[in-house]
Formats: C-alpha cells, sequence, structure tokens
C-alpha cells in the first residue's frame, strides 16, 4: 500500500519521486521507437518543474509514467519508497487515485455536468477530498459553479479542469501542456492559478510546455531531447507568470 500525508508547505524538499534508467520502448524489430533511454530524475516535495523540449523528444511518456498512466519498458519508478514499475493495475489505479492529479491541454469536462458536477467527479472517489467550493474557489470560479461548459470560456473550462484535479489533494498535479489551447493572456491566469497552487498548498507540480519562456516561473527546468534528458537548469529566480513573455 502507498502511504502519504498529503501535500505540505513547500520547502520540506523530501523526495517523493525517484526515476532510474527509465526506458520506453513502443513496438518491435525495425518498427521499435524508443522513446526515452536511461532516464534518471529525483522529484522533491513542492518542487515546480518544467519539462521542455521538442515534439517528440519524450515528455508526454515520462510524465505518463510518472503519473502511473504507463509503465516503462525497462528502469525503476517509486513513489515514497514503493516501486510503481511492474505495479498491477489495480495498484496503479490507487496510486493516481489517492496521489495524482492531472491537468491536459484539453479540458475532458463532461458538457451535461455543471462546473460543480464536474469537480464532483474526484471528491466522489476520494478518501479526503476538500469540499468542492473551496476548489473553485482556488481557481476564481465560484460564480460559475452551476454553469455548463458550453458557458465558459476556454481559460474557464481549464480552471475547472484544474479545481478537479486539485480537489482530491494530490501530492502530485502533472500538466501536459496545460496552456496549449489558449491564447496569451488566457495562458498566463491558468499558469497563475497552477503556480498559487504549488505554493499555497505545497504541491508538487510538473509542467510540460514547448514553450521555453515558462521554464522561468520553475525551481528546475529539465530539457529532454531524443528520450534523453539534455539537461537539468534551476533559475536564478522563480518569475512570476505576470512576469513571463513570451
Amino acid at each position: 500500500m502507498i502511504e502519504g500525508d498529503g501535500p505540505r508547505a513547500a520547502g520540506t524538499n523530501r523526495p517523493i519521486l525517484h526515476a532510474r534508467a527509465l526506458t520506453k520502448t513502443y513496438g518491435g524489430g525495425e518498427t521499435a521507437v524508443q522513446a526515452l533511454k536511461s532516464v534518471d530524475l529525483e522529484v522533491r516535495e513542492g518542487e515546480f518543474i518544467v519539462l521542455l523540449g521538442a515534439s517528440g523528444s519524450g515528455k508526454s511518456t515520462l510524465l505518463n509514467i510518472l503519473g502511473g498512466l504507463d509503465l516503462p519498458s525497462s528502469g525503476e519508478i517509486e513513489f515514497l519508497g514503493e516501486r510503481l514499475d511492474g505495479a498491477s493495475d489495480e495498484r496503479l489505479t490507487r496510486y493516481r487515485r489517492e496521489h495524482v492529479g492531472f491537468i491536459f491541454q484539453f479540458y475532458n469536462l463532461i458538457p451535461s455536468l455543471t462546473v460543480a458536477e464536474n469537480v464532483a467527479l474526484v471528491t466522489d472517489i476520494s478518501r479526503d477530498p476538500m469540499p468542492i467550493d473551496e476548489a473553485l474557489a482556488l481557481v476564481a470560479l465560484t460564480p460559475r459553479r452551476n454553469h455548463f461548459p458550453s458557458q465558459l470560456s476556454g481559460g474557464e473550462q481549464q480552471r475547472v479542469a484544474i479545481a478537479r484535479a486539485i480537489a482530491k489533494k494530490p501530492q502530485l498535479l502533472l500538466c501536459d501542456e496545460p496552456t496549449g489551447a489558449l491564447d496569451y493572456a488566457t495562458g498566463k491566469l491558468v499558469l497563475e492559478v497552477i503556480a498559487r497552487i504549488n505554493a499555497d498548498l505545497g504541491t508538487t507540480a510538473i509542467v510540460i510546455t514547448h514553450n521555453a519562456a515558462i521554464g522561468g516561473m520553475a525551481d528546475r527546468v529539465v530539457r529532454l531531447a531524443d528520450g534523453r534528458i539534455a539537461s537539468v537548469e534551476a533559475p536564478a529566480r522563480r518569475l512570476t507568470p505576470a512576469e513571463l513573455s513570451w
């Protein structure tokens, strides 16, 4: 059983995820594609990590393995000392349900449900969820709680997706191109919400982007190329989303 006591204040700095020599190969024979090649990564509690790289560099594959959506072909991955590589579907489902929140480029909201009902989909299956209205307040959507997705802007829909992800109080918030479908101004608003959750709740956040400017708001920037970690950089000062320019 994977144990955990929920997010702590940022700065406790204990390692929570370890990836060692991760490889991932799709297909076989002459058509085999090696998406990850011996990747090592340690993720510490309360960190804000940005994964940068061109399309096909392995970012999404790495994020999916860290989040328990996929298994490596070889190598090890641990969450709080519990091995995830080779885990059963049941164990991975429990890991995702209890410890991980996902945000994707597309919002995956159910159109026939209101904002509050979309968030409730997660709280209904969580052990110790935050109240729905608390989650909506964190993303500044309380006035929209009874609206349907079709009545919201793209940025508002993404913020509903964030509220849904954080309502179960995950230790990890994994974001795959969360601003990819949004315009510049709206994208900054979404990044502000993610940064606030990281800072105020101590939730570890890992954000995939192809936009190098977003790396300025990270504790560490991990660049991938051809399935490998090409570099790891720590910006001298974390920028706020308002300070970013791209």
